[in-house]
């Protein structure tokens, strides 16, 4: 019996090293994984567009793609989706021109042009802020013309920067909860709300929001549940909610139908 006791210690054991070696490679990894950017470093292109190059915190520098919108019209400030860089914000631009409307993109510290620094939440918080002063203040958009636009990973800074008052509109496309609730899908057997260290509490911040909010989400989401942007959906206050059918994670934009709506929307702020 005691021999049994003993296997079945040195048995518990074993498992409690091997669940901590496994929280330990988690938590030390974590940003490597949350954080893909693209293997390229491509520069945007797009004529009529102007490629900034602007002084961000600390002296790191900041990119952004900036299309000047017609007169009276509002510009969409776009944040991109992970695995991607601003070069791959083009097609887009070139959408919401023929929209009608201004667009300005700002790059990831990490990614694209911005390969050489590091990625965390609060750098790409302070990338972006940074790209919006320089929009209301040298660019002269103002506030009330600004309509802040996020996708995947990129809602995550779009929230923000709504919260920090710095956009009329919110748009946000294939948006997460947090990045706890993802980390929990992907390993629960992990603790992911002591782990994390980029949160992204989207979830948490939508109630405090108090702009108009459009929120789109792939019916047929393979990476993002499509009742996370139903949840958001509810959480802030006065969204309106659309799930996109026949759509998946990536190709929300892409659907028929959904940039006449995004424009729209974007279209009814006033500068």
């Amino acid at each position: 019996m005691r021999k049994v006791r003993r296997l079945a210690t040195i048995a518990a054991v074993a498992l409690g090293l091997g669940y901590a070696s496994i929280v330990l490679a988690a938590f030390v990894g974590q940003r490597s994984i949350l954080y893909v950017p693209p293997e390229s470093h491509l520069t945007p292109v797009l004529r009529g567009a102007t490629l900034l190059r602007l002084d961000g915190p600390g002296g790191a520098p900041v990119f952004a793609l900036y299309l000047a919108a017609p007169l009276g019209a509002p510009t969409v400030v776009h944040f991109h989706g992970n695995a991607e860089q601003l070069a791959d914000t083009v097609p887009l631009a070139a959408d919401y021109r023929a929209a009608g409307l201004g667009f300005f993109s700002i790059e990831y510290p990490g990614y694209g042009l911005a390969h050489a620094e590091t990625p965390t939440e609060e750098a790409l918080y302070s990338a972006a802020a940074a790209g919006l002063a320089h929009l209301s203040g040298a660019l002269g958009v103002p506030r009330e013309a600004i309509v802040l636009e996020g996708h995947s990973l990129g809602c995550g800074v779009a929230v923000e920067m709504a919260l920090r008052g710095l956009g009329a509109r919110l748009i946000l496309v294939s948006p997460f909860t947090s990045i706890s609730d993802m980390g929990m899908r992907v390993l629960p057997i992990l603790p992911g709300n002591f782990l994390v260290l980029d949160r992204f509490d989207n979830a948490a911040k939508a109630p405090l929001l108090r702009l108009p909010t459009l929120v789109l989400h792939g019916a047929s989401d393979e990476t993002v549940p499509t009742e996370m942007g139903a949840r958001l959906g509810r959480l802030i206050p006065g969204a309106r909610f659309l799930a996109i059918s026949g759509a998946g994670h990536g190709d929300v934009f892409d659907r028929p139908g959904v940039l006449p709506e995004l424009a729209r929307f974007a279209a009814a702020a006033t500068p």
